[in-house]
C-alpha cells in the first residue's frame, strides 16, 4: 500500500503541487509553496502515485517544465513524499467510497490514498471544503 513507511498526516492533491509551479497564479503559488515547504520540513505530507503521474502530465505540457527541471522535482520533492502506491485492495475499497459518496472516479482514488494512509487533512481545490471522510477534513488551502 505505501511506497515508504509514513506518519504522514496531510495528503496533497495535484493541484496543490501545480499552483507551487504555476508563475500565472502568484497567490496560490505562494500559498501552495509555504503549505509544502512547511509540511515537508516536518515530514508530515504524503502523496500518491496518482498525484505524481498527475503533476507530471501537467508540468510537462502545460507548465513547460523540463524534462531535466521535472527529475529535479521528483527527486526533491514528489519522491519524499509519495507514500502511496496503488494494489488492487485499494482500487476496490475505492469503488465501494465512489458509490458512497458519488465522487468523479479520480477523486476518489486521492481520497482512498489519503484515507489508506490515515491522514487527517486533505489538500484540494477541487473538493468541498470543510466535508469529512471519517476522520479526514478536506481543506482548500486557497479559500
Amino acid at each position: 500500500m505505501s511506497g515508504k513507511l509514513v506518519a504522514a498526516t496531510v495528503f496533497f492533491d495535484t493541484n496543490v503541487l501545480v499552483y507551487a509551479y504555476d508563475r500565472r497564479e502568484p497567490a496560490k503559488q505562494r500559498v501552495a509553496r509555504a503549505l509544502l515547504e512547511e509540511k515537508a520540513v516536518d515530514k508530515e505530507g504524503a502523496i500518491s502515485t496518482q498525484v505524481v503521474q498527475e503533476f507530471c502530465n501537467v508540468g510537462l505540457s502545460k507548465l513547460n517544465i523540463s524534462s531535466d527541471a521535472m527529475a529535479i522535482v521528483i527527486d526533491g520533492l514528489l519522491g519524499p513524499l509519495l507514500a502511496h502506491t496503488p494494489s488492487g485492495g485499494f482500487y476496490k475499497r475505492a469503488i465501494v467510497l465512489q458509490e458512497q459518496c458519488g465522487l468523479h472516479f479520480y477523486d476518489t482514488l486521492i481520497l482512498q490514498a489519503a484515507l489508506d494512509l490515515g491522514c487527517s487533512t486533505l489538500y484540494s481545490e477541487d473538493l468541498q471544503d470543510g466535508q469529512t471522510f471519517g476522520t479526514l477534513m478536506i481543506k482548500n488551502p486557497f479559500k
